[in-house]
């Protein structure tokens, strides 16, 4: 862990509103894992984030834009930011969405099978083209144009384009957790 936890007592101006709105936004739409300690501090990329208000709030309010009013089923949100998590090996994203994965119905064998970074059998349409969509992206270069078209299809052209951002986003969230060398709760207490 590089950077320490911030003490509530000494958040500058900057961080305090910031807190309040990531505090209020984890405990309405962030359930089934650990990112809020139970003295209040904030873990996962919440804690970088906060200590850096001026990078960190825009990042905030990506994750509000894409997380509030979600236009994919929540499986296909999970297979698509496992896949990205497990390309960046990132342990607090894997953590936590090995959680939120199995709450929306996704069985243990494909999520362990997406975590070891392969592609599960009998993944459903919608689950399959959010796979290709995710590994495509997180692979590096151009989406192939027959995915794209298959995904704008799919989901519609927000949809579509809700998924890539999605991607793009915890590309970001593992890039952070990464850089910082962010631990899982148990690792943070």
């Amino acid at each position: 862990m590089r950077l320490p936890f911030l003490e509530l007592s000494e958040l500058t101006p900057q961080q305090e509103p910031l807190y309040k709105d990531m505090k209020a936004g984890i405990e309405k739409n962030f359930k089934g894992f650990q990112a809020i300690r139970k003295d209040g501090t904030l873990i996962g990329p919440w804690n970088p984030w906060l200590q850096f208000p001026k990078i960190g709030a825009p990042m905030w309010e990506l994750v509000k834009a894409l997380s509030t009013a979600p236009t994919l089923p929540k499986p296909v949100r999970e297979i698509a930011i496992l896949v990205t998590g497990a390309k960046f090996h990132s342990g607090y994203e894997l953590y936590a969405h090995v959680l939120m994965a199995e709450l929306r119905g996704l069985d243990d064998d494909t999520i362990a099978t997406i975590v070891a970074g392969q592609r599960p059998a009998g993944l459903g349409d919608d689950e399959s083209l959010a796979y290709d969509v995710a590994s495509s992206l997180v692979r590096g270069g151009v989406l192939p144009e027959l995915v794209y078209q298959k995904a704008v299809k799919v989901f519609g052209q927000d949809g579509a384009a809700g998924l890539i951002y999605l991607v793009g986003l915890y590309c970001m969230v593992s890039v952070t957790l990464n850089g910082f060398d962010v631990p899982v709760p148990g690792d943070c207490q």
